[in-house]
């Protein structure tokens, strides 16, 4: 008899999101003249810019005409898009080779699909407060979790366990849930733990768009001995608006190498055998990001977000409330007033100021008492959230 992967028994109920629609849609059931503001779920609410727009007309009109027209595409990306991105990398003085880039659904897909290069049974470090894709997806592969935690005292920033081994490390920076962002000192003491140990790391840059201040690595690449230690997982879904037209990519040096094998030429295999690329036209959309007007553009986007971070740290600092997050990052972690616990002052928000955040719970052990918020919301309800936040909680 067939006996199925059985390590998916052993994941826990993803409550989070779940109990969180419960518990608005119960208040709402019972009070319907009311209206929620919600800085909970970590989705955009802008457009996509006109530039991408444009792009990816002109490339419906493509499949149109036989001249133009284009089917399978190449799996690992087209080159006019790798060789975009790699132009982008270079002008922030990080070389890549075109074929070091490797086009994908979003960064989601990749972070559990790159297990697959490691195989079953590898102990992965995973610092938390975390993403909870990172543990789900770990648990799905039958791999062993080791859980970092982090609080307060460090900002919510992991520094390198020596004292523990591992096969694989997430490191996300600007972490999603906290915003806290690790600065090239930081992260250089993570490529020397990953190449003294033989660890390979996992770096999200999902938000790296969000970085504001000089100095702070935008790619994990821009730190010395990184290529021999990393793979980079990035997105356009918070940098151009991405979330629901699917396009991100992933960086593989040609240096990475573990066991004797190269990482880079087996995930050419990987994707020639498991996929069929990503449409024509959603490339030719993400291409038009990385061009000077595309840049201009999203960046006006990223603006309305940052000023919803600003008017939400300004309602926070007036409130007296411990945070981190905001300045880098489209999320700020909010410390839990009044010796509340994360769904306590989850339903205290709710219930007084119809205001929605994420309960820290839900990201980790360590997530206790804190809630995130986001800064991806409508600029309008955002200022009256802040504004709601303020009045309730200043004293």
């Amino acid at each position: 008899m067939m006996t199925p992967n059985l390590h998916y028994l052993e994941l826990q109920d993803s409550y989070l999101f779940f109990h969180i629609a419960k518990k608005t849609a119960a208040y709402l059931e019972a009070h319907p003249d009311r209206r929620l503001y919600r800085l909970g779920i970590g989705d955009v609410t802008q457009p996509l810019c006109p530039a991408v727009i444009e792009a990816l007309h002109a490339a419906v009109d493509d499949q149109a005409a036989q001249a133009t027209f284009h089917g399978y595409m190449p799996e690992c990306g087209a080159p006019f898009l790798r060789e975009a991105i790699a132009a982008h990398y270079a002008g922030r003085g990080v070389t890549l080779d075109a074929d070091e880039v490797f086009v994908s659904s979003g960064a989601s897909d990749e972070l559990g699909d790159l297990l697959d290069l490691f195989g079953p049974g590898k102990t992965v470090l995973i610092p938390e407060p975390a993403y909870p894709a990172y543990v789900d997806a770990n648990v799905m592969a039958g791999n062993k979790i080791v859980h970092l935690t982090t609080g307060r005292q460090s900002g919510f920033l992991p520094s390198p366990p020596w004292e523990k081994q591992a096969d694989v490390v997430y490191l996300c920076s600007p972490n999603n849930p906290t915003g806290a962002v690790l600065s090239r000192a930081q992260l250089q003491q993570w490529v020397h733990y990953a190449n003294e140990t033989g660890a390979v790391i996992l770096f999200d840059a999902a938000y790296e768009a969000f970085i504001a201040e000089d100095g702070v690595p935008h790619s994990i690449f821009e730190i010395e001995g990184a290529r021999t230690c990393a793979i980079e997982v990035c997105s356009l879904s918070k940098t151009a608006g991405f979330t629901g037209t699917r396009c991100g990519y992933t960086v593989i040096p040609h240096e990475l190498k573990r066991g004797g094998a190269q990482l880079h030429s087996m995930w050419v295999r990987n994707r020639t055998t498991k996929t069929n690329g990503i449409s024509y036209i959603l490339q030719r959309g993400a291409a038009a990001v990385f061009t000077p007007e595309g840049q201009r553009q999203i960046h006006e986007t990223l603006a309305v977000y940052k000023q919803n971070a600003a008017v939400l740290m300004a309602a926070l600092d007036a409130a007296g409330l411990w945070y981190t997050g905001g300045r880098n990052a489209p999320y700020l972690w909010v410390a839990c007033p009044d010796g509340l616990d994360s769904w306590a002052f989850f339903d205290r928000l709710l219930h007084e100021i119809q205001v929605v955040g994420t309960p820290g719970a839900g990201f980790g052990a360590c997530g206790e008492g804190y809630l995130r918020f986001t800064t991806f919301g409508d600029p309008a309800d955002t200022a009256e959230a802040a504004r709601r936040i303020e009045t309730l909680l200043r004293h």
